[in-house]
């Protein structure tokens, strides 16, 4: 018989600063062994089911609670941080935020330091986890060394050296390139055949979570569960797109066909699902549907002259890029995690100068220009929104670039309520900032960037722990501002988005530039793919499954369509 270890029996929690709960009459019990994925909007209540879990409620967190919260039979709610720890591991969507040593290995060691575990035995252990992790080779390196799936394995270590019973994963796929993210689902999928232990998952790539196999996806909404279903059931239905979350590209280009997508035809993976009843439709849509035409590129509004930059004097973190962006453009800059992305963004911002080559906006040197300068004309939004924001309420802080300015009030107060509203911030104006989640942090970093108009957008992952509602809003409210001819550059892992909504993309590996191409042609291109980290759609492997239909042309129909379906 299946032991439960995790328990909610009409369970509800408000926050001290809220006026009504976040969690209403929670059921859930997750078993021994088991892997479970939660999905559901932004704001829904996840991230407050991880930190029930987890012991930040009521610990740092506090509200008032209501019914019953187990963890292995006794009650959770009066477990202290670290007997909670005991049973909890938790890994970070932002794995910089949970490095404590300098090295890898006094990293994964510290917990066992706290426990005082004798050296020898110490080490020993570091070592075993190390390699179940498959980071031992690394165990000198500083963490901030690593890349982005590196640092994913080191964190993980870090909570596997004590022998506990649950891991929690917070969007363990946020930061990583596509490649890095599917390898993290293989460790995770590795780990728990190795030990057994219940895994717990939040994340919004529901199609890369799925890229291995789940036992059970738990539905949130408004803070109730309204769906507990295996992947199969869960796909055959249209809950996914009620509640706002993206379903897997393949049974969404399914639908669009008019397929009937049933349980038993196993949606859960591409792989191994029965397509025979949904080849005829397939291929009908394919010959009606319309294809999208890029639009003709305009005046140049930003070159880069053979750059070259290094953090480090004898290191190139980026060596000889140069490229034209034209004005009005919408372009992504991708490739795998370090290859020098976020360091052309805070060039083109002044952050950094050059070491070699030059910079132009509209033809003139941005050398001379300070960061002020610069800001007047170019916005950055950065990738993690606690390095951007300097205000306790939401409000102050959209309104503070308009405030330094010098903006009238009533003007300040005019465009920062519209700029809520497009970013779905409004009902949370007069809230602090500190009872956001990660994903509602990251839309005000946007909105506080959005409001001043600027003419260059540059956004580090902006749907990054977005659910599809905010991310369409986002992504449809970044279209409108590139209509009026504000030009913007994406730097994103988010494959789907970089095909929706980029005609063009900018690839690089290793600091430098190995394509400037179609986005289409990018993702489809084997070889460049394996270069930069990046993913083919599972739109692809789609029609070439259900009778060798042209990649590229099947592609750009079907975001045709979800263009036309979602907005």
């Amino acid at each position: 018989m299946r032991k439960p270890v995790i328990e909610f029996e009409n369970f509800s929690f408000q926050y001290r600063v809220q006026s009504s709960p976040t969690l209403k009459n929670i059921n859930l019990t997750i078993y021994e062994g088991e892997k479970v994925v939660i999905v559901g909007p932004s704001g829904s209540g996840k991230s407050t089911i991880a930190h029930c879990i987890n012991g930040l409620i009521p610990n740092i967190y506090k509200g008032t609670t209501s019914g019953t919260f187990k963890i292995k039979g006794q009650n959770a709610l009066k477990h202290n941080i670290f007997e909670r720890s005991a049973h909890v591991g938790t890994v970070l969507q932002n794995p910089d935020d949970q490095f404590i040593g300098l090295t890898v290995g006094e990293d994964i060691a510290f917990k066992l330091e706290n426990l005082v575990v004798p050296q020898q035995e110490m080490i020993e252990t570091v070592q075993k986890v190390a390699q179940l992790v498959n980071v031992d080779s690394h165990l000198t390196y500083s963490p901030h060394q690593l890349s982005g799936g590196q640092k994913q394995r080191v964190t993980l270590a870090g909570v596997l050296v004590d022998d506990i019973d649950i891991l929690l994963f917070d969007e363990p796929l946020a930061n990583l390139d596509p490649a890095a993210g599917l390898h993290t689902m293989t460790l995770i999928d590795e780990i728990h055949a190795k030990t057994n232990k219940t895994i717990v998952m939040i994340e919004h790539r529901l199609e890369d979570v799925l890229y291995k196999k789940v036992d059970r996806i738990i539905v949130v909404n408004q803070g109730e569960i309204v769906a507990d279903l295996t992947p199969n059931q869960l796909l055959a239905s249209s809950l996914l797109q009620e509640v706002g979350i993206r379903e897997p590209l393949y049974v969404t280009a399914l639908k669009y066909a008019g397929c009937e997508i049933s349980e038993d035809m196993n949606p859960e993976s591409l792989e191994t699902m029965n397509l025979t009843t949904c080849t005829d439709s397939v291929k009908k849509w394919f010959l009606n549907a319309s294809s999208y035409l890029p639009e003709e590129k305009q005046q140049v509004i930003l070159e880069f002259k053979n750059v070259s930059f290094g953090y480090q004097m004898n290191q190139k973190t980026l060596k000889d890029i140069s490229f034209k962006i034209h004005q009005g453009e919408m372009v992504s800059i991708v490739g795998k995690n370090g290859a020098g992305k976020s360091t052309i963004s805070k060039l083109i911002s002044g952050f950094y100068q050059p070491t070699a080559g030059g910079i132009e906006f509209k033809g003139q040197d941005l050398s001379n220009q300070t960061i002020k300068e610069r800001a007047e004309k170019i916005g950055l939004v950065m990738q993690n929104p606690n390095q951007m924001i300097s205000k306790t309420m939401i409000f102050d802080e959209v309104a503070f670039g308009l405030r330094i300015r010098g903006i009238d009030e009533e003007e300040v107060k005019r465009r920062v309520f519209e700029t809520l509203k497009v970013c779905g911030l409004y009902p949370y104006r007069n809230w602090p900032i500190s009872a956001l989640s990660f994903g509602q942090k990251k839309r005000v970093t946007i909105a506080s960037i959005l409001v001043l108009n600027p003419e260059i957008l540059i956004l580090d992952e902006p749907t990054a722990g977005q659910d599809l509602k905010h991310y369409t809003e986002i992504m449809e409210f970044l279209k409108t501002l590139n209509a009026r001819g504000i030009t913007i550059l994406m730097i994103t892992h988010d494959m789907h988005l970089m095909l929706e909504y980029t005609t063009r993309a900018l690839v690089i590996t290793n600091g430098e530039l190995v394509a400037d191409d179609t986005t289409w042609h990018v993702l489809t291109n084997d070889a460049l793919i394996k270069t930069a980290h990046l993913k083919r759609t599972s739109l692809y492997e789609l029609a070439k499954k259900v009778g060798d239909l042209p990649p590229v042309e099947f592609i750009c129909k079907f975001i045709s369509s979800d263009k036309a379906v979602r907005t």
